[in-house]
This record gives C-alpha cells, sequence and structure tokens, in this order.
C-alpha cells in the first residue's frame, strides 16, 4: 500500500488512545445535535457517548490550507483574506505536514463512527486533494473508494497567471465497506434539452423513442435466443427480454414495426424513471453566503438523499454554514454538527431555528 510520509505522522493508536482520553460528557439522546468546539474533541466525545458504528453518513467540507483568513463582515456579507473588514470565521494557515495529520487524526475517528452501511464524502480541492486521497486510501483502504467527483463550484475564471482557469473542486466518496453502503439510486431527471433531443416520436399517448428488441451478446440456450415471429436476433445479439414478452408489448401498441417489417420497442418521455447519476456535478455557490465557503444546499440533499435513510444519522463535523444540517434537517434525517467557530454556531442556529439541540464544548 502506498502511504504518506511526513515529520509529525502520528500511529493510529495514538490517535485513538488520545481521542479515549475525552473528558467531556453530552448525554447524547439519539436526536439531533451541534457541539460548538474543537472537532477532535467532538468526534472523541460522540465515540465516548457510544456512537461507534452508528452513523451512516459523513460529509465534511474542511479547510483547504489556503493560508487565509476568512471572515465575515458587519453587514454578514463573507470575505476572504481580510481580517480588518470584521470577525475572523476561521483560520485556514496550517503547516503542509501539519495540515495532512489535522485530516487524518479527524478520518481515523470517522472511520470508526461510520456504520458498516456507512458512506463519506470529502470535499476538497485540487492543491490538497490529491494528498488527501492518499490518506483517505490508508484509513479506508483502496477497495473502498467508489468516486472522484468533479464539482463545477463558479463561473469560469481567468487569473492572470500562467495556468488554465479554475471553476472546479472535488469530492471523494468512500464507503465504510464497498459492498454494503447505503445506495438509494437517485435518479437525475432529463432536461429539457435531452427530452426534446431523444424524444422525438409522438402519438397519442405522448412523446416516445424506440428501442431494438434485441441487446448484445449471444444466447446459447433460453429463450432469448430462440425464434420470434420467424425471426432470430441478429448474429452475436439475444432478445431483451422472453420472445412472449413481445407479444404482450405487441398488443398493447407498443411495438412500432417500419415499414419493412423492422419492430422497435416504444419508450414515452413519460415513464422515463430518470438517469444514472455521473461523476461531474454542477453546483455552484450561493453569491451572498451568510458563511464562507457555504456550500449550495441542493449539492448535500443530492448527497444526503442518495447515501442515507430515514433512520440514518447524518454528521458533518466541519460544520461551517450548517448547510449538512439543513439539508438532513428538510429530508428528515437525524444529524450532528460540530464546530468551534462562534460565528459558524450562530450561523447555523439561525438557519436551523432550533434550540434544543446545543451543546458546548468550550470553556
Amino acid at each position: 500500500m502506498v502511504e504518506l510520509s511526513y515529520s509529525n505522522k502520528k500511529s493510529i493508536e495514538e490517535i485513538v488512545n488520545k481521542a479515549k482520553q475525552c473528558e467531556y460528557n453530552c448525554n447524547f439522546t439519539g436526536s439531533s445535535v451541534l457541539l460548538q468546539g474543537e472537532n477532535f474533541d467532538g468526534l472523541s466525545l460522540l465515540l465516548k457517548e457510544g456512537l461507534e458504528g452508528k452513523i451512516d453518513l459523513v460529509y465534511i467540507d474542511p479547510p483547504f490550507n489556503t493560508s487565509q483568513d476568512f471572515v465575515v463582515d458587519d453587514t454578514r456579507k463573507c470575505a476572504v483574506s481580510k481580517p480588518k473588514a470584521g470577525t475572523v470565521a476561521y483560520c485556514d494557515k496550517f503547516g503542509f505536514d501539519e495540515y495532512l495529520e489535522f485530516i487524518r487524526e479527524r478520518v481515523i475517528l470517522i472511520h470508526k463512527l461510520l456504520s458498516e452501511k456507512g458512506s463519506f464524502y470529502f470535499h476538497i480541492d485540487t492543491k490538497m486533494g490529491h494528498y488527501c486521497k492518499i490518506i483517505l486510501d490508508e484509513v479506508f483502504g483502496r477497495s473502498n473508494f467508489k468516486n472522484d467527483i468533479t464539482r463545477i463550484k463558479s463561473n469560469p475564471k481567468n487569473f492572470a497567471r500562467t495556468a488554465y482557469g479554475n471553476e472546479k473542486d472535488l469530492i471523494l466518496f468512500y464507503a465504510k465497506y464497498a459492498n454494503k453502503n447505503i445506495w438509494n439510486e437517485i435518479a437525475e431527471p432529463l432536461s429539457k434539452e435531452e427530452t426534446e433531443r431523444l424524444y422525438k416520436k409522438k402519438d397519442e399517448r405522448g412523446y416516445y423513442t424506440t428501442i431494438p428488441l434485441h441487446a448484445p451478446g449471444e444466447t446459447a440456450d433460453g429463450p432469448t435466443g430462440r425464434m420470434w415471429r420467424g425471426m432470430l436476433p441478429p448474429k452475436g445479439r439475444h432478445w431483451r427480454t422472453n420472445p412472449d414478452k413481445f407479444d404482450e408489448l405487441d398488443s398493447q401498441g407498443l411495438i412500432e414495426w417500419s415499414a419493412t417489417g423492422n419492430p422497435r420497442i416504444k419508450k414515452y418521455v413519460a415513464d422515463h424513471k430518470g438517469k444514472k447519476m455521473q461523476d461531474v456535478w454542477e453546483f455552484k455557490d450561493p453569491q451572498n453566503p451568510e458563511f464562507p465557503t457555504q456550500k449550495n444546499e441542493d449539492l448535500l440533499k443530492r448527497i444526503v438523499m442518495q447515501s442515507s435513510n430515514a433512520d440514518s444519522i447524518v454528521m458533518d463535523c466541519f460544520a461551517g454554514s450548517g448547510t449538512t444540517l439543513v439539508a438532513a434537517e428538510k429530508l428528515g434525517r437525524k444529524w450532528i454538527g460540530i464546530d468551534k467557530s462562534e460565528e459558524a454556531i450562530s450561523v447555523i442556529k439561525k438557519r436551523l431555528d432550533k434550540a434544543d439541540y446545543f451543546f458546548s464544548l468550550l470553556d
């Protein structure tokens, strides 16, 4: 296995023993909870409270090691690297080795908290993402890596530098166990342009397209290789289903016959259940965020819907503006949020408008 080597790298045993020294008590009841404090302490507390192996989905959008301060000014508009303009929401300044171990320590605890059907989404930029990928492979195992998702975050930027512009970041998607993770197969609806391009034919039932009755691959034995209405499937192909089903479709007017007697199955746009999601997503961030680096809510809703169930616990231990928590709340999931920033906690409380979940780890 490939591993990163750097000066301050601790053993997993050292990190776990450090977590076991947690002195906080929360009396976690199973309801949604927002913890204010250092997230290593918060994760340690959750392990102490018996949540090891209980969380189905973790999404984090940690600092990207940009060497900048993120601030909120007095008008609640967010800015970067302007500490005199307002209150520092969080500081994103690490040494390189320090940053890698900061991430690794927390990922190790997250891995312990994830359930056997759990998923982990790690949002990062491309400057640090490739190093973090190696760390995640170490902790989760390369076989549990699922996707590298490209996220279109903004309009194209044309910086005055000798390199290509930047309009994307990435989300690394892992499962605790690759063959067990919750996967709800949420489909993406066709766009208007796709509908008009793909479904050009129309009859009394609506717009439709047609597909062949056959599919690649020959069938040596069985009904999908036999004669139907005097025809065999073309060489190297087989019938899509038992030919008896074709008789049923034809009786329902769902097979279209060409002038030369070639049959094709009708597929109506009204019956289309959506297309499989791919690994390039366009979710641009809010133009007037309440908190620096606030993410698109629809982005988080997609992740929550795809990788958690109604009875799942969803966690974000770099909660920031609370978008993960808001998405989980709106979709009926229990959630856990952790952030040490008072500005972040203030924004989250405002967005959720709840008062019975807050617990501070600050002195």
